[in-house]
């Protein structure tokens, strides 16, 4: 697919422009509302120009000051010299011919830094994975991304950029669901990743759901105890992936800092305090935690929690020894688990075929 440049003449060459005393020009895609009414004021603009700036940048998307047509040249030529708005390039779009998955691989203008993004597609929905890292520190044995290591968090402007990329992909059809699944940990990048979600459900932003999007970690406990404070009803998905302690910091080695037992007291806090079930992923690799008695001891966990297993058949990477499990012993595997959990759900891989399936992402061009 070609090439898909989403930035003005004006906006080009000047995204990494300092400020007065050599700092970052402020991007006026990572603020929120109120964000943005005290730029304004700073600037002695009334309120209102917050909103106009607001319905320019995220209900129409656009990419530089000189297309905010409603405010005076003056004032464009002001804030060109006082902000700057985050825009990205599509290097590559690829979809694949199995399931209809998309993927893009997006360059933030500016600094070159690449991230992957994923649009899955039902019946009734369209999906966005979103990326919140260039990579990942984490280095779960089993995922690509976190062979790459961490290069740098991503701003919430260039997060809610990644949105409205993945919005200009998919149009005329609608991108109605949000899930921080793609590379990075979310809960790493926490006050970002918070601020981008506030933009992608506000009204005056995004108007996307909160209960439409879903936050995916891998077991960051101070995060998840922040997150139960937030009083939003986004969803909390937990990459579990062993049902014991010494396994699971084998596979994860973020299960050294966060143990098990500590990872369940902070889940029980959340769902006391949100009062919304979470759901458990879990990523089936063949021979070493594919048994049925690790079965029935997720689905202890899961009894506990009251809370939803998602299974994954592990989606192979290059230069990694692990194998997805057989049909077979899945099928073992979901019978000895829904003895104790019945909300079971063996999540369906896609575009396995362009890399874009769950651990497969790495910038790749």
């Amino acid at each position: 697919m070609p090439t898909d440049r989403h930035t003005s003449p004006e906006s080009r060459g000047r995204k990494t422009s300092p400020g007065r005393g050599g700092m970052p020009l402020p991007d006026l895609k990572g603020m929120t509302l109120p964000d943005l009414e005290a730029f304004f004021a700073e600037l002695g603009e009334p309120r209102y120009r917050a909103d106009q700036v607001a319905s320019w940048l995220f209900a129409r998307g656009v990419a530089g000051f000189d297309e905010m047509t409603n405010l005076s040249k003056s004032l464009r030529e002001r804030l060109a010299q006082a902000a700057r708005v985050t825009s990205s390039t599509t290097v590559v779009h690829e979809r694949s011919g199995i399931d209809g998955t998309e993927k893009l691989l997006l360059e933030f203008e500016g600094t070159g830094d690449r991230i992957e993004a994923v649009v899955l597609r039902d019946e009734d929905r369209t999906t966005g994975c979103i990326s919140s890292q260039v990579g990942c520190r984490f280095g779960c044995r089993f995922c690509a991304t976190g062979a790459m290591g961490l290069t740098r968090s991503l701003t919430a402007g260039e997060i809610v950029e990644q949105i409205q990329a993945l919005r200009r992909a998919v149009a005329p059809d609608r991108l109605n669901n949000l899930v921080y699944m793609g590379m990075g940990e979310p809960l790493d990048n926490y006050d970002e990743v918070m601020r981008s979600i506030r933009i992608a459900n506000a009204r005056w932003g995004l108007g996307i759901g909160a209960r439409r999007m879903t936050i995916s970690t891998s077991g960051i406990v101070p995060g998840i105890r922040r997150l139960a404070a937030e009083g939003l009803q986004i969803n909390l998905a937990v990459s579990l992936n062993a049902p014991v302690q010494e396994l699971r910091a084998h596979l994860m080695p973020v299960a050294a800092r966060y143990p098990l037992d500590m990872l369940m007291d902070a889940l029980r806090g959340y769902i006391s305090s949100v009062g919304r079930l979470i759901t458990l992923e879990y990523v089936l690799l063949r021979g070493i935690n594919d048994s049925p008695e690790m079965a029935c001891l997720l689905g202890d966990i899961a009894a506990e929690l009251f809370c939803r297993v998602n299974l994954i058949c592990y989606n192979e990477v290059s230069d990694v020894a692990y194998a997805p499990p057989t049909d077979e012993t899945v099928s073992r595997f979901m019978t000895a688990l829904r003895r104790r959990c019945p909300t079971v759900v063996r999540r369906i891989s896609r575009g396995g075929d362009i890399s874009a399936a769950c651990g497969q992402l790495h910038t790749r061009s």
